[in-house]
Formats: C-alpha cells, structure tokens, sequence
C-alpha cells in the first residue's frame, strides 16, 4: 500500500508507517489534491504496480470494494474503472442538494463535450492500468478527477463505471471543498482547460460559430430593414455589434483551426513523453505487462 501526505502536519505518515503502508511519500507543503494524485501514479509506477487504485482517506470509500474495481483491468476489459455513486438508484448516497446537482451538472457537461454516457465523473475512488497510468498526463492542482478522465478518454483508454456503495456525507470539514461556489469555479475552470486542450476545434469552434451567426443573422435583419424602409436608425449601434460579433467570430474560427493544428503537435509528444517514461521505467516502447501480479493502493 502506498500513503501519500499532501503536505500535512498532523501524525500522518507515522500512522501509515505504523500501520504497515509499504510506502509513505510526503510532500515537504500542501500542493494540492491533483499533484498528490499524480505523485501516487508515478510512484505506483516506480513500485512497479499493474493496477493502480485511488481511494481517498476521508472514509467515504469502503476498501472491500477494490476487488470490484480491479477485475475488469485483470480481465483486460478496461484501462480505467472508476466508482460510480449514481450508476444504481438503490445505491445512490444520501447528500446535499448543492453537492449532487453540481455532480451531475458536470457530468452531463462532460458527456456533451465527449459524448460518453458517464453517470459519474466527480469520483475519486479509481483503478488505473499501468498503460493507463503511464499515459496520463495531468497539470491541474486543485482536483483531477474531470481532467484524468478526459485526458484518458481522448487517448483511447476504455473506461467503465462500477456502482459502489458510497457514504455521501462525511464527518468534519473536508480538506478540498470548504465552499461549495469555490470549489464549483475552481472545477468549472479545470473542465474548460482541458477541454480547451483536448477538443479546441470544438472549444474555440462552437463559440466562433455562434458569434459569426448572432451577428450575421442579426446584419441581415437590419438590411432588410434598410431595403423596405429605407433606414436603420434607430438601430445604428446594432451595426457596430454585429460588425463585432462577425470579426471576433471569424477570427475564434480561424484560431480553432490553429488550435487543432497545434493539438496534432501535442499528440506527438505526449508520445514521446510516455515513450520516455516507459525507458526510465526499464521497459522496452512496444513491451506489453500482463496485468495480475500487484496492485498498489
């Protein structure tokens, strides 16, 4: 089992040593929920793991539950599991109001942008196959739990939900979402970035798209107006718009195509990335590990 202290001054690490952790890794100050996640994969990676789970320590998850999540990796039917709080109606965890909407208002944000059909994409309790884990890539400190499934998910990984039972409320103040809004910007803006990242045709496209027709449609209206009363005002200003929304539209578009260039070039890359890390690891670019022999948690 491998600990990692995110920077806390209590008695973690000598609890998780005591405790019988295989290995504790503690950074020297708090760098966030996604930089302690992605501490844990790499060094999951180090101790040579095949399956690498998740589970956060604030005692919502029920540990007799990764057997679950790690049999459909065992079983080469997926790279990602993740824990699915909302997949059963039987199962679904009493919380509140705010908490579940939020939920699932990401999710169906998500699902449009992808067009997957996850019923839960906020969970942290998740099973990672070592070619999961070296290909992932992730830049977000706050969470990362949208970001690694859609960075996964446009790299080709399969992924599935398996429904667990889940406590929905947990005792004391959690370390990550003191405020519900603040959590809820600070996730928001981690979405838009990745999916700015992994679909910028779409990203920067839709939004072109609908400006250069707002403006274009709303031109129209005026011209016509022009050719049956033989005036605009008092709708001169509205020219000035559209000449707007039609130059910064065409100019979103044009910057689209741009984007989706450079998003070829970052392909690359992330190839070449996970080819290195694959070397520094001793394992050959094209050598495939059967999976089965150890998972760390």
């Amino acid at each position: 089992m491998l600990v990692v202290d995110d920077g806390s001054r209590d008695a973690t690490v000598k609890r998780a040593e005591a405790a019988g952790a295989d290995r504790v890794v503690s950074h020297k100050t708090n760098k966030g929920l996604g930089m302690a996640f992605k501490t844990g994969l790499n060094t999951g990676l180090e101790m040579g793991a095949d399956a690498i789970v998740n589970i956060d320590a604030d005692g919502q998850f029920n540990p007799l539950d990764i057997p679950m999540l790690i049999d459909p990796i065992l079983k080469n039917r997926a790279d990602v599991v993740t824990c699915s709080r909302f997949k059963l109606k039987r199962l679904e965890p009493k919380m509140p109001f705010i908490k579940k909407f939020g939920n699932k208002l990401f999710t169906k944000t998500i699902n449009l942008f992808t067009g997957s059909k996850f019923t839960d994409t906020q969970c942290g309790f998740r099973a990672y196959s070592r070619e999961a884990a070296l290909r992932a890539n992730l830049f977000a400190r706050f969470t990362y739990t949208q970001e690694v499934l859609i960075d996964l998910m446009q790299k080709g990984m399969r992924i599935e939900e398996v429904a667990c039972r889940v406590k929905g409320e947990r005792k004391g103040q959690s370390k990550v979402v003191k405020h519900w809004y603040s959590y809820g910007i600070r996730a928001t803006l981690i979405v838009l970035r990745t999916l700015r990242d992994y679909r910028p045709m779409q990203f920067f496209g839709s939004i072109g798209l609908l400006l250069f027709l707002v403006g274009a449609i709303s031109a129209f209206i005026l011209w016509l107006r022009l050719l049956l009363i033989h005036k605009i005002s008092p709708y001169s200003w509205v020219v000035y718009t559209d000449v707007v929304l039609i130059v910064l539209g065409f100019l979103l578009m044009i910057l689209a195509l741009i984007a989706d260039m450079l998003d070829r070039q970052k392909k690359v890359q992330e190839e070449i990335l996970y080819k290195l890390r694959k070397k520094e690891l001793g394992e050959k670019p094209g050598q495939e590990r059967k999976t089965g022999a150890r998972e760390t948690k």
